[in-house]
């Protein structure tokens, strides 16, 4: 059977599914639709006709290439295509976007044929996605006096590419869909049991709203009744987009609601809108900003106030709220991008201008970001050729100065790695700007997306201004399944081909590691004035400071090694008191998040903005329970402030992390790795001379807020509680429900423990080894009333506990123990009352492979408590996810029940859970 046959099957097999044929992307199937569209009599021509137009994805896929290379034969009169004239062809390259159809039209630009050549010229004015080698090509050619260059280089400088397009409407018209009441996940619009599909668009789009169909024939039925209008989806009392940045999400937005992105260019939509009531969560925004969206916080909802201006809250505590406005679905609402407001019937609603600010209106107008951010670096890199100025096209950089004032941490690294601003001059927060990015991550479920954005913005290696790049195998580490098999590998060669360091080595040589993504990333990063950006919710390191990103943004820093974006305000945490012995460092994240709401009256001062913790004492492991947990505060990041020493030490850890990755075989050609540990240790001697501190803040810098932390009200361990039965719905499943031990009177049934993923480290996996050893000593034997999983974070953690002793207790205690030489090719369904020593990665916490069973009670150490996430609805009962620290977590299986605070503290006796104390030194510069 011939791979045009194999793909009519495909066809039909989709078919059946309600879907049409998947878009093309290989060079062999696509040379062969082209030979039959050569041959007249073929019976296939027609089909493969259509397919050549409209289902080819553009970029530098190989069938891009493919096609490219047909069209140029057209143009030229080499083939003759009755159905494809030589303009059809310019304007097929036109939509390509990149890479070799930009290298067709320079070709043929920069060729003998005036006619044509000029014609060639037209496209490549409209693009922007051009690279070093194109761009030389373009110099030289001007150099040597050609009159087409020179008037294409003309063009860039002007950025025609910009200014030609259509300016953005005055009025755009909405119809609302609420699409939850309160904080709505990220796995609402892109469930993470479904990320193997996400680089099929048109297939992974079938599971918005999570496979609800009744939800999405809803949403087709408005977009019926208003086919002039667009669908905006609301979270009602709540946030849009928690949990994760996740394109896949807003990609099937767009692809339910949005604008198509090129008729020539298959479900690729663009422009979604959206919005909640307490706005977009941080991270997502960004992603929406990718597409060209719109984003709005609506406010229509908000806390009542006493005469002298204090929140009334009800019985409970909670801020009563009151409906200053109606969005309620099927409302019709006018967003005016010129006034910047939001309007219902003619009257004003809200102003909408934090949405519609100059920058975000270039991205709607280029639809996207992608298109802005290439297009300012083609315009200075064409100034530069002409040796001119570069004309305001372009929104000016924000740049807010105030004489007089510090710098928090922040605004610092900032600072040192912005690039274009005004030379000289102090950057505080609100300023926007682009900055150059040292580390770049890269995860499993999402980097498949990466890797086709990269293809679609035609790049093909690593920005050299990059320290280091990293791709995981984390998220789909416990289940080895055919799906993981097709897509994994094919992910790991594109990656380490473009340049990053793998997880898995393509070619065999090296073991393959499936460890954490923000745990590498975190012992990658040796600079405490590094930016980082991760294609994940909790890249949030504890050195540096540290984004989450979508699949694009990072597809961007690492074509790029640049991110644009706001320097966000800061909020300050600092500590006072003392910890209990027998409280654990996950307390004091919880307490912090509970302390706040209680200092602030239930207002989140810490959403959007970067938390600025004094943690002094921690090394970067620990630290990183408290950065990593600032996702859930919808803090846009977070930033440790160190002492030297313990900065030193932190640095020595990660360098020999490092190094143990060199030995494994893991550094590339260009000895990216080798460069890390050199980096480190010239930070160390800085560190050690005293020629450059640790990065601190000014004494008088401005914060938003400061919030001091008293220890010593932190007396029994804190959860994180979903509250699943809360009356109000929107005060599920939201992570500011912190409530002690206590409140579970030890009666709480658990079904199911969890001690794993990103927010656990070495000294957790210790504590657990010891507290087995603790009950058998006091009880004579360790017996589970509940499962219990482990998965640790890294490799190199298993490789210390084995060296240490540890790994040989929690082998001793268990009753499975991952095998890498035959890892798990199914989920599992059923767990029995036991410890699993599973695999390093994420393990349940994704949500995309193991999860635990309908309606369970799950106590775990993870970040994860949205409903559907870790755990499914039953019948019978709703599945809830607690989140603790690991010995409430390991105690808790052990009885099958919450401890009471007596039975805790017996089983944590004589353990050092943690070594946290304020510093005693001011930290700041």
């Amino acid at each position: 059977m011939s791979i045009y046959q194999d793909y009519l099957k495909q066809i039909e097999e989709r078919k059946d599914q309600g879907l049409h044929p998947q878009p093309i992307d290989g060079a062999e199937l696509l040379s062969k639709i082209i030979e039959q569209i050569k041959d007249v009599d073929n019976e296939y021509r027609d089909d493969s006709l259509n397919f050549f137009i409209y289902n080819v994805l553009p970029g530098t896929t190989s069938a891009a290439g493919v096609k490219a290379k047909f069209l140029k034969e057209i143009i030229l009169g080499e083939s003759l295509v009755e159905e494809i004239t030589p303009a059809f062809a310019l304007e097929q390259l036109s939509h390509m976007k990149g890479g070799p159809s930009v290298e067709v039209l320079l070709d043929i630009a920069l060729g003998d044929d005036m006619a044509i050549a000029e014609e060639a010229a037209k496209v490549l004015k409209t693009q922007v996605f051009l690279y070093e080698a194109d761009t030389e090509r373009l110099e030289n050619a001007f150099k040597a006096g050609n009159t087409i260059a020179t008037d294409i280089i003309k063009s860039y400088a002007q950025a025609e590419f910009f200014t030609k397009l259509p300016d953005v409407e005055e009025e755009i018209e909405v119809v609302t869909y609420i699409a939850g009441v309160g904080d709505i996940s990220t796995d609402l619009l892109s469930p993470g049991a479904d990320a193997h599909s996400r680089s099929d668009r048109e297939l992974h789009g079938q599971c918005m709203f999570e496979h609800n169909k009744d939800m999405q024939n809803e949403l087709l039925a408005l977009k019926e009744q208003h086919p002039d209008k667009r669908v905006m989806l609301i979270a009602e009392k709540g946030t849009m987009g928690v949990g994760s940045s996740r394109m896949s999400g807003v990609n099937n937005v767009a692809l339910w609601t949005g604008v198509p992105f090129s008729k020539y260019v298959p479900f690729i939509n663009f422009a979604p809108v959206i919005a909640g009531t307490n706005g977009i969560a941080p991270i997502f925004l960004t992603t929406v900003s990718v597409t060209g969206g719109i984003g709005i916080d609506l406010k229509n909802w908000v806390s009542q106030k006493d005469a002298e201006g204090k929140t009334i809250v009800d019985k409970d505590g909670e801020p009563i709220l009151k409906q200053t406005y109606s969005v309620d679905t099927g409302t019709v609402l006018t967003i005016n991008t010129k006034t910047k407001k939001l309007y219902k019937d003619g009257e004003e609603l809200k102003d909408i201008s934090t949405a519609l600010t100059p920058p975000k209106m270039e991205f709607i107008k280029a639809g996207g970001s992608y298109a802005v951010v290439f297009g300012k670096k083609l315009q200075t890199l064409a100034c530069k050729i002409l040796g001119i100025d570069i004309p305001q096209v372009y929104a000016t950089s924000k740049e807010v100065s105030i004489e007089g004032q510090g710098l928090t941490a922040v605004e610092k690294i900032f600072n040192k790695n912005a690039v274009g601003t005004t030379p000289g001059k102090t950057l505080h927060a609100g300023s926007n700007v682009r900055v150059e990015v040292n580390i770049v991550g890269s995860q499993d479920t999402t980097g498949l997306m990466t890797s086709q954005e990269l293809e679609m913005m035609a790049a093909t290696v690593i920005s050299p201004i990059v320290d280091g790049a990293y791709q995981s195998g984390c998220h789909t580490a416990s289940v080895w399944d055919d799906k993981s098999k097709a897509n994994i590998p094919r992910l790991m060669s594109f990656m380490n081909d473009f340049g990053l360091i793998t997880g898995r080595d393509p070619k065999g040589k090296y073991f393959p590691m499936t460890d954490v993504i923000h745990k590498v990333l975190n012992d990658i990063t040796v600079g405490d004035w590094d930016i980082i950006i991760g294609g994940d919710s909790h890249t949030r390191m504890s050195k540096g400071v540290a984004f989450g990103a979508d699949s694009g943004t990072v597809a961007l820093a690492l074509a790029t090694g640049e991110a644009t974006m706001p320097i966000p305000e800061s909020v300050k945490v600092t500590f006072k008191g003392q910890m209990k012995s027998y409280m654990d460092f996950r307390d004091v994240v919880h307490a912090t998040q509970q302390q706040m709401l209680k200092q602030f009256g239930g207002e989140n001062v810490f959403q959007g903005r970067i938390i600025e913790v004094h943690i002094g004492t921690l090394t970067a492991d620990e630290a990183f329970t408290f950065t990593d947990w600032t996702a859930e505060m919808k803090a846009k990041a977070s930033i440790c402030i160190s002492e030297d020493d313990t900065l030193i030490e932190s640095l020595e850890i990660a360098k020999g992390r490092i190094q143990i990755m060199i030995d494994k075989g893991m550094d590339n050609a260009k000895q990216v790795l080798k460069g890390l540990v050199d980096k480190a240790e010239t930070r160390i001697t800085e560190l050690k001379t005293g020629i450059k501190p640790a990065l601190r803040p000014d004494a008088n810098a401005k914060y938003h807020a400061e919030v001091i932390i008293d220890l010593d009200e932190i007396s029994e361990p804190m959860i994180a509680d979903p509250d699943v039965n809360n009356d109000d719905v929107s005060k599920r499943y939201t992570h500011d429900n912190i409530r002690p031990l206590s409140y579970y009177g030890g009666t709480k049934k658990v079904d199911l423990g969890f001690v794993g993923s990103c927010m656990v480290h070495k000294g957790d996996m210790k504590i657990l080894a010891q507290m087995l050893k603790n009950i058998e000593a006091q009880h004579g034997k360790v017996e589970f009333k509940a499962p219990l999983v482990v998965a640790p974070p890294t490799y190199n953690i298993v490789d210390e506990l084995k060296a240490e002793g540890d790994w040989e207790v929690l082998v001793k205690y268990s009753g499975f123990e991952f095998d890498d030489n035959a890892p798990k090719g199914l989920a599992r369904t059923k767990y029995e009352n036991m410890l699993y020593l599973e695999r390093p990665g994420c393990n349940l916490c994704m949500g995309n492979q193991e999860k635990a069973e309908p309606g369970d009670t799950v106590m775990a150490t993870s970040t994860r408590l949205f409903q559907g996430r870790v755990v499914k609805d039953s019948g019978e009962k709703k599945g809830e996810s607690l989140l603790s620290s690991t010995p409430v977590v390991v105690l808790s299986t052990i009885l099958g029940r919450t401890p009471t605070l007596a039975e805790y503290e017996a089983a944590v006796d004589g353990i050092v859970l943690t070594k946290f104390k304020p510093s005693t030194k001011q930290l700041v510069g």
